[in-house]
């Protein structure tokens, strides 16, 4: 069984001094591949170093996230970085109008000028939505139309919280969900009716490392080794098994951000369609 994580914050863990065994213990347990996720210059070029040093395993994807909203910021920085081999797509960007909402306006401004060098790239887009579900929608709509050849290459929302409605809207604008720890803590009784409606060809699996731990480790740092849990959470939702959701997670995955194809084999292994 093959997983595949699909948000990893590694800063973190090169401040601890454990990166090495982070990962290392990530492939032990079955995660063999992992998105490295930028958002900010130290962020991105972290991302883009892993890509490097861990090629087949990890891929990255860089920008300017909501928390620069209102600086200046390299664009030609990112547009070097994008060039880089592994380098798979733009993000972490988004809204988050729980925190910032007083800079409402500016992230608009910058999520917009993310979204605009997306299409630009003819790159997917990961993306956070947290109190904005309006204006990313809105925003994430004029992106697809400004990609009309991208089919399911659009991009993913992170860590879905929302109901099924903001699921709905995502999926007809084009976009795939991602699913994190959250969806296995015990009051998660919505999302988890969420993640057993969501179409089996648009869903990720995450950890947000080293954020969110799932249960039954709650209170511990997270890391990419924990997917595991999350996928027991989301197959026990779906009333499948969790070897044929970590294949065709891992497949999703594979096909929007460019990781081996042979994960979409595996896939195939799982559903008895060849």
């Amino acid at each position: 069984m093959i997983l595949l994580d699909s948000h990893v914050h590694f800063d973190d863990f090169r401040e601890t001094g454990d990166l090495d065994s982070v990962v290392a213990r990530a492939v032990e347990a079955g995660v063999e591949n992992m998105l490295a996720v930028g958002g900010g210059p130290a962020e991105n070029d972290l991302a883009v170093e892993l890509a490097h040093a861990y090629p087949g395993v990890i891929r990255a994807v860089v920008a300017y996230d909501r928390d620069n909203a209102g600086r200046e910021v390299d664009m030609g920085a990112l547009g070097a970085l994008l060039q880089e081999e592994g380098v798979a797509g733009i993000g972490e960007i988004g809204l988050d109008y729980y925190y910032g909402a007083e800079r409402a306006i500016e992230q608009r401004r910058l999520f917009g000028h993310m979204l605009e060098t997306a299409a630009a790239h003819d790159l997917p887009v990961v993306v956070h939505s947290r109190e904005a579900q309006a204006d990313t929608l809105a925003m994430l709509a004029d992106y697809a139309a400004a990609r009309p050849a991208a089919g399911s290459r659009l991009g993913v929302l992170h860590c879905f919280t929302g109901g099924i409605e903001f699921a709905e809207r995502l999926l007809e604008i084009g976009f795939m969900i991602s699913l994190s720890g959250v969806v296995s803590f015990r009051n998660a009784g919505e999302l988890r009716q969420v993640a057993a409606a969501l179409p089996a060809e648009r869903l990720l699996l995450e950890t947000d490392s080293p954020f969110l731990t799932p249960e039954p480790l709650r209170g511990r740092r997270n890391e990419p080794a924990n997917l595991i849990h999350v996928a027991r959470a989301v197959a026990a939702a779906r009333g499948t098994s969790v070897e044929a959701l970590a294949a065709v997670t891992a497949c999703n995955a594979a096909r929007l951000f460019g990781f081996p194809e042979r994960l979409c084999a595996e896939a195939g292994s799982q559903t008895g369609s060849g």
